[in-house]
């Protein structure tokens, strides 16, 4: 008998003695036992052979075996074709010039915005620094990104590029001071370690990726290797098409609304997914979904498209997930309740009939706000997003009639750290003792 089953069996036991109102001696078995199922271990067992993790309770052992079979998602290749189809006709419609965003190097050299990402891209979560106060601390002092220095003293490094306040930062100083390691294990500095890997971006890839605890994952290795590839710092690169859509929680809310991704139930809270592995295993699907949709632009429109799924990173996760999907268009009252109009910004105070016709002075109220693509008005919203005034002849999501009525408001899943003061494995908790848990 699995460990879910073992569980019912035991709470069955309680509810068969049950009228209507559960008596509170027995409720407080039914949620002791709920907590020990789900919060706390009763032996130390081993996550995997060798591994240094034991198993968080008997729920995590059982959500460990069975989250992909629970959640079952897969990749209906239907909807990527018409999405291909969607992405296409934006290609067409920008000269392309949507799918390749340059962002400012303020003026450093290739080497030197390299050095910058290469050991700082491992620090953007949970608050981040923006590249140009990165490139700040850069022109005051170069010897801060030296990796001999912040192999040394990674604490200091994390102070001086001012993200040791922001949070976690004992994973922070690990994830800097690794980094080097890596950089010097492979002899290299970072504008030089894609020679090491003769210009291949996936070799490159899969060893930043396994090194133990420099902070990249796929995610903030792909976008590495895309922005390296963009800015034109990496040429004549090999395997670029190798690279996926870094998937986060903007790439992957699109994917589930679209329905290029579909699960056989809603993604599950993060107090439920312990250890993470509904997040990774949602990541990896991600990536293959979006995949999918580049292979089929690929074969239906071979001349009109891009060079590797991770160039559609940007315009999914910046255009459609921050500015487009979003509820972002806002339907007012007048004060005096005689109107309705629509508005792009839910902080309008001004009831915008009565000041066109001359009134200045009639307050509005907010009603509602909703998706763009839920209204025939939608385009005042996207008209005055940053993409909808770039490309003002873009009234209108994409995907508008891709989506449905139910998938739009579908959530993408949140993630709880293993490692560190506030993750997983600072939560433990022995059946019997009592305590355990989070804490922020």
């Amino acid at each position: 008998m699995d460990e879910l089953s073992s569980f019912v069996k035991k709470i069955k036991g309680f509810s068969s003695q049950l009228n209507s109102n559960i008596p509170i001696e027995q409720a407080r078995q039914i949620i002791l036992e709920l907590n020990n199922f789900l919060f706390t271990y009763k032996d130390i067992e081993f996550i995997e052979s060798n591994s240094g993790s034991i198993y968080f309770s008997e729920f995590h052992k059982y959500w460990h075996n069975h989250h992909k079979e629970i959640l079952n998602a897969s990749v209906d290749e239907t909807k990527c074709s018409k999405v291909a189809d969607a992405l296409h006709n934006v290609y067409l419609q920008t000269q392309g010039k949507a799918f390749s965003e340059i962002w400012d190097t303020y003026g450093l050299k290739k080497d030197e915005v390299c050095t910058i990402r290469l050991l700082t891209a491992n620090q953007d979560f949970n608050g981040s620094r923006e590249f140009k106060e990165l490139a700040d601390v850069y022109n005051i002092d170069n010897s801060i990104f030296d990796i001999d220095i912040i192999e040394k003293d990674p604490a200091e490094f994390t102070k001086k590029i001012k993200v040791a306040k922001l949070s976690q930062n004992d994973k922070r100083i690990d994830y800097a001071r690794n980094i080097c390691k890596f950089l010097k294990e492979h002899n290299a500095q970072p504008n030089t370690i894609l020679n090491v890997f003769n210009n291949d971006v996936f070799a490159f890839r899969q060893a930043l990726i396994n090194y133990p605890s420099a902070g990249y994952g796929n995610k903030k290795t792909d976008m590495l290797i895309r922005d390296m590839v963009v800015l034109g710092i990496w040429d004549n690169v090999k395997n670029f098409d190798k690279i996926d859509v870094a998937s986060d929680v903007n790439t992957i809310k699109i994917a589930l609304r679209t329905g290029i991704l579909k699960t056989e139930i809603p993604l599950l809270s993060s107090f439920i997914d312990i250890f993470d592995y509904q997040y990774s295993y949602i990541e990896d699907m991600n990536a293959k979904a979006w995949r999918k949709v580049w292979e089929i632009w690929q074969l239906k429109y071979p001349t009109e498209t891009i060079q590797s799924p991770c160039l559609l990173d940007y315009f999914i996760y910046n255009v459609i997930g921050k500015q487009f999907c979003n509820r972002i268009l806002a339907i007012f009252k007048c004060e005096d309740g005689k109107h309705e109009f629509k508005w792009h910004s839910s902080r309008n105070k001004t009831c915008q009939k009565c000041y066109k016709n001359g009134i200045k002075t009639k307050k509005a109220i907010l009603i509602n706000k909703i998706f763009p693509c839920s209204d025939d008005d939608g385009e005042i919203a996207i008209r005055n997003t940053d993409f909808g005034k770039m490309y003002p002849f873009i009234t209108e999501c994409p995907f508008k009639n891709i989506c449905n009525e139910i998938n739009k408001t579908l959530q993408p899943p949140k993630a709880i750290s293993i490692k560190g003061q506030t993750g997983w494995e600072s939560a433990y908790s022995k059946t019997g003792e009592g305590g355990g848990g989070l804490r922020s």
